[in-house]
């Protein structure tokens, strides 16, 4: 018996790397206008936060990864259907989304954050905000809390399919603000002259997490386990600091391990405590 059991155990061993090389690609998606998350290359494809991010996951899995561009609106959809094993897209962790999928702990905050045409009246609260029309990206917690406070501060929404529609319908005048995640309107003002970073809503700090169908946990916690072998070697903060420009402090999610798995007090989370083997 002892001989048997010992034959099995090396013949699984033998066997582990031919049966690692052939596990099927993981499938993932991005919204491929969202930049610096995730935008057109000029040698074709994407490029971007995610791309790199999720790559280096990818790798250090022995995985490969095809990740797919599409509109925003549509991912959690895809991902639902089956399409994608999870979206690499930077996705806002709140709690309706965290009872129906499952989420990563966060890789970096996000706060919501407004963009304004240079010159326009300034925004340094909710009431200068009433009565203005605020452009947002379809799909997205903007669109949510523009349509949330649509009547209480008299709001228009204007949504698009993409966040550089959105922008450009403040630049042309069409819409008074933006509504998006502070590291994209950051990005966005780097790189338009005519549009400014402006306010940041108080209390909107969530997590950016890569969501995963509900029945895919054990998936999620492989990917999870990897991205805290990246923070600990410091990766996401060396990918966040070349692509949002600023070097992530301690109490940056670049840098956080979280307890457990997940979003700590979010639907989904599990308190296991986590162990990866790193390196």
């Amino acid at each position: 018996m002892r001989r048997l059991i010992a034959a099995a155990l090396i013949s699984a061993a033998l066997a582990g790397p031919a049966l690692a090389q052939t596990q099927p690609p993981l499938r993932c998606a991005v919204d491929g206008t969202f930049a610096p998350h995730a935008f057109p290359s000029l040698q074709g494809g994407v490029q971007g936060f995610q791309i790199d991010l999720f790559r280096e996951v990818a790798r250090r899995m022995g995985r490969e990864i095809v990740i797919d561009s599409a509109s925003f609106s549509g991912l959690i959809p895809a991902l639902n259907a089956g399409r994608y094993d999870f979206l690499c897209a930077p996705t806002t962790v709140t709690r309706e989304r965290a009872e129906a999928l499952l989420f990563t702990e966060g890789y970096i905050w996000t706060e919501l954050q407004f963009g304004i045409r240079r010159g326009s009246p300034p925004i340094n609260s909710e009431e200068d905000l009433r009565g203005r029309t605020i452009s947002v990206n379809k799909g997205t917690p903007y669109e949510r809390w523009v349509t949330a406070n649509a009547e209480r501060l008299n709001l228009t929404l204007l949504a698009f399919d993409t966040q550089p529609d959105a922008v450009q319908a403040v630049l042309q005048g069409r819409a008074q603000a933006n509504l998006s995640g502070n590291t994209v309107v950051r990005y966005s003002a780097s790189r338009t002259p005519q549009f400014v970073a402006s306010w940041v809503l108080p209390g909107t700090r969530l997590h950016w997490g890569a969501p995963f169908r509900r029945d895919s946990g054990a998936l999620r916690n492989q990917v999870e386990d990897v991205l805290t072998c990246m923070k600990r070697d410091g990766t996401v903060a060396r990918l966040s600091e070349r692509w949002f420009g600023d070097v992530p402090g301690p109490d940056q999610a670049e840098r956080i391990e979280f307890p457990g798995y997940g979003p700590p007090d979010m639907p989904g989370w599990d308190a296991t405590p986590q162990n990866p083997q790193c390196g």
